[in-house]
């Protein structure tokens, strides 16, 4: 072999950078869940130049029915699908290279019309939520990757305020707490946020000592999300378009609220439900999004004190943003407007947390979840 001179060399870096930029391994691989009532037959990938915010032409790369909420195991090689219509978890093998998807032998979700699903950190316990038999499911993950049946299956009574959305429970989300010890559940029916112990080797569940907190009446709690450092939980209010941020207690679970914003302008007298609630990864900003207004919300976050300022509501360039997500960077949002069946790109301020709309749009019938592989 003979040594390359400086510019040999330069020539040969450019073109592996060249090559690779080509190959599209330079861009981050999205998955994107979908609902199949209209056109579309399942999950779709696509990728997004870290560069420009350009996106490629998505691509089916798995039929399956109804996957509304889709989520990824820590080491990326497995990704996981609720059947919204159905009572089914649906497992596939991922293909980073190609975005590719193999589908594996479903499993009983533990309950009806799974709603959002989790991977716990170690990669042992699937956890999901239920809509509308208010059921949280804790499935073992095996070591290929498939599904065992539910080992803990859960379910909430009661209801709360509002004569129809909440006249029972209600489960829509299970989000795992990062040090892997808790399971945070948001009862929209309930008004309440429930916490369990998570035990995932052996994928079980058992009620905290504080077992939960009352958000307040009518507020319909959806979705949360943790800040980086885990010591902050943000939970997303549905029906009253607010957002609260809570202490967790690492050792316990409990939780205790801090501060409640509202995620719409003083202004707004329109009709509203909140989907959506990401934390950016420099642990800065949290972002809401809400359904009629059709907008991203976004606040500015004190990490000493959890208090929350609000920073400004950008239009989603859509209708109804069901769901969004944070590029692994910080660079990039991408905002899933259902209603209107688009993708659109946003540039994010890591200094002021505010969005620039980008020219950047694509085409997916009915997205309603967006993951980022890498």
């Amino acid at each position: 072999m003979f040594p390359l001179n400086p510019r040999s060399l330069a020539l040969a870096v450019a073109w592996i950078c060249t090559t690779l930029t080509a190959l599209g391994m330079n861009d981050s691989l999205i998955y994107i869940g979908t609902y199949t009532r209209t056109t579309s037959q399942g999950i779709y990938a696509l990728r997004l130049d870290p560069a420009t915010g350009e996106l490629s032409p998505p691509e089916l790369v798995a039929t399956t029915a109804n996957p509304s909420f889709i989520a990824l195991s820590p080491d990326k090689a497995h990704l996981y699908a609720v059947c919204e219509s159905g009572t089914l978890a649906v497992p596939f093998a991922v293909n980073l290279d190609t975005g590719k998807l193999v589908p594996d032998h479903v499993q009983t979700s533990g309950g009806k019309a799974p709603c959002y699903l989790m991977v716990d950190p170690t990669g042992q316990c699937l956890v999901v939520a239920h809509y509308h038999d208010a059921t949280v499911a804790a499935l073992p993950i095996l070591a290929d990757g498939a599904l065992g049946a539910p080992r803990s299956v859960i379910h909430h009574q009661g209801h709360s305020v509002h004569p129809t959305r909440q006249d029972a429970p209600h489960v829509h989300s299970t989000n795992i707490s990062p040090d892997g010890r808790h399971v945070i559940v948001c009862d929209l029916g309930l008004d309440r946020v429930f916490t369990y112990k998570l035990d995932a080797a052996n994928a079980t569940l058992t009620p905290a000592a504080i077992p939960h907190v009352a958000t307040a009446p009518g507020a319909g709690p959806r979705h949360s999300a943790f800040s980086p450092d885990g010591k902050l939980l943000f939970v997303v209010n549905e029906l009253n378009s607010t957002l609260v941020s809570y202490r967790y207690a690492t050792d316990t679970g409990s939780l205790t609220p801090i501060d409640t914003q509202s995620t719409l302008p003083a202004d707004f007298t329109g009709e509203n439900t909140c989907a959506e609630v990401r934390v950016h990864p420099n642990g800065r900003f949290v972002y809401a999004s809400n359904r009629g207004h059709d907008s991203i919300a976004v606040f500015a976050l004190a990490a000493e004190t959890g208090r929350l300022t609000p920073v400004e509501t950008m239009p989603s360039d859509g209708r109804n943003p069901r769901n969004f997500a944070l590029s692994p960077d910080g660079t990039w949002l991408i905002a899933a407007n259902q209603n209107s069946n688009t993708l659109n790109v946003f540039k994010v301020d890591a200094d002021t947390g505010r969005l620039t709309p980008t020219d950047h749009q694509a085409s997916v019938p009915l997205p309603v979840c967006v993951v980022f592989a890498r």
